[in-house]
């Protein structure tokens, strides 16, 4: 193992390498409504932060709205797919793949939207550090849209694992810290049918955060 080769990198190497290239290539359902409710369109300069972007589902349909989108994963094979589904897609220009382990490091600006769907993992990382660092780079008028997993979905790498606890949206807004100056838009825990990479089925819950900051003259 290299020397600048983290537990977590190790960790979505190996996941990434057993996962068809197709999966998550397409944005999550629930971030989908939340950012077309919520930011229809590119604000606070245009950029986005999507943080564990995966195989680039949502940073992909970020950038086809219009989105200048900052792509973040710890595994350099999805962020290779990432820019392959870019270059596919005629959006290579719009999106920017950008390897983090975002307990070590965090990109750097700031954002008009930043996304973090199912940021999770097995391996031990400050999380909530890293998710009040991402609430630190949304801009003014900018929003933070969290979504999360509150159920076991059956392919999920947690799945048999009962000492999981999932904490209530609530909880999840508490744990980010923010004091004044935001709105929160969303906090709620919405159940929906979600797919598998088998194709397969399953009633899942998430918890939904989305929290407005500030804008320079609110």
């Amino acid at each position: 193992m290299s020397s600048d080769t983290t537990d977590s990198a190790a960790f979505w190497e190996s996941h990434y390498a057993a996962v068809d290239a197709r999966w998550g290539t397409r944005p999550n359902v629930v971030l989908a409504e939340v950012v077309t409710a919520l930011a229809p369109e590119p604000g606070g300069g245009g950029r986005a932060l999507d943080l564990g972007c995966g195989h680039g589902g949502d940073a992909l349909w970020l950038a086809s709205l219009g989105w200048d989108v900052t792509a973040v994963d710890v595994s350099a094979t999805a962020l290779g797919r990432v820019a392959a589904g870019a270059d596919a897609a005629g959006l290579a220009d719009l999106v920017h793949p950008s390897r983090h382990d975002l307990a070590r490091s965090f990109p750097d600006g700031m954002f008009g939207l930043v996304a973090a769907s199912y940021f999770h993992t097995p391996v031990e990382i400050p999380r909530e550090q890293v998710l009040r660092r991402a609430a630190g780079a949304v801009a003014p008028g900018g929003l933070l849209v969290l979504v999360e997993h509150a159920s076991h979905a059956p392919w999920s790498w947690r799945d048999g694992n009962e000492d999981v606890r999932f904490p209530a949206p609530e909880d999840v807004l508490a744990s980010l810290r923010l004091g004044d100056g935001w709105r929160t838009e969303r906090c709620h825990a919405p159940r929906r049918t979600a797919t598998g990479p088998g194709g397969e089925t399953a009633t899942v819950t998430d918890n939904v955060v989305a929290v407005r900051r500030a804008g320079i003259r609110d």
